[in-house]
């Protein structure tokens, strides 16, 4: 591995969402005792909308969070390579990459644009998305006005999980993220009848589908058992539902500082549930490539 692997890469595009990533990030980091690398990418553009020039953003953003984390090791850089491989290259060499949404749309949640997209893609390591607007105390349990922010509880980590795909680097990031906040975690695997194969159309029974739920449930409970021993301080909550999973994950989100959804590496790239979740979360999105 790169001697640059233990460090969290963030992308910087003038944007108010990259700024955003970048705390998210540098908190991220910090948390894992990691390094926090920036990296703005591609050609210099003018100054965006929301934002200012490409330089003057990425030394603003190093001094503001070199400022708010002194202990951070912090390192700035700016690239002419196009974005995508760019931050891709960046990716494999890291522990992780964030990157930001454009901010909200009239539907709640990420309006991910096409370098986000991309990368979340292809990208050889776990890409975070974070919506524009994320604070640090979205990811915490609401205190009141007596107890500081920093010292309330972590929001639980929700995991979905295929139980065809039970992939160890997937079940192992989300774990691994609950242990670092102390946090609960959430695992949704969420199931559809099977095509009525071997049945007449409209013959299978309650007792059919209270069956295959059953089988789902220990599955899952088979599949965890080993991450439990591994993570004996996590609190850990299984949930099958019956249902459309990018629906389910949806409402556990509601209630989570981090979802972490898995993406197999031999596919097309992100699936239709990752592509329906990410485009309407609110919390951030931590996509993970697996075999």
């Amino acid at each position: 591995m790169s001697k640059d692997t233990r460090a969290i890469t963030v992308g910087i595009d003038g944007s108010r969402a990259g700024l955003d990533a970048a705390d998210w990030a540098a908190r991220e980091a910090q948390r894992r005792h990691l390094a926090l690398r920036l990296l703005q990418a591609g050609p210099d553009p003018a100054s965006p909308p929301d934002g200012e020039p490409s330089g003057v953003t990425l030394d603003r953003a190093a001094v503001q969070l070199a400022y708010a984390h002194p202990a951070l090791d912090i390192m700035a850089r700016r690239t002419d390579t196009p974005a995508v491989p760019a931050l891709l290259a960046a990716a494999a060499e890291s522990e992780a990459l964030a990157l930001g949404s454009r901010g909200f749309s009239d539907v709640a949640g990420f309006p991910v644009g096409s370098v986000a997209r991309a990368v979340a893609s292809r990208a050889e390591r776990p890409v975070v998305l974070v919506r524009a607007g994320e604070l640090p105390e979205d990811e915490r349990v609401p205190v009141d006005e007596a107890t500081p922010p920093a010292h309330a509880p972590y929001l639980p980590v929700v995991l979905g999980l295929d139980l065809l795909h039970p992939a160890d680097s997937l079940i192992g990031y989300a774990f691994d993220a609950a242990a670092i906040r102390a946090a609960p975690l959430h695992v949704v695997h969420a199931w559809t009848l099977p095509p009525p194969s071997g049945y007449a159309v409209g013959t299978r029974t309650l007792d059919d589908t209270a069956g295959l739920e059953d089988a789902n449930r220990r599955s899952l409970s088979v599949i965890l058992q080993p991450w439990r021993h591994k993570f004996p301080e996590t609190p850990v909550l299984e949930e099958v539902a019956y249902g459309l999973a990018g629906h389910h994950l949806l409402k556990a989100s509601i209630q989570a500082g981090l979802l972490v959804l898995g993406r197999a590496t031999s596919g097309p790239g992100l699936g239709r549930v990752a592509h329906f979740v990410i485009h309407h979360c609110a919390c951030p999105v931590a996509v993970v490539p697996h075999d």
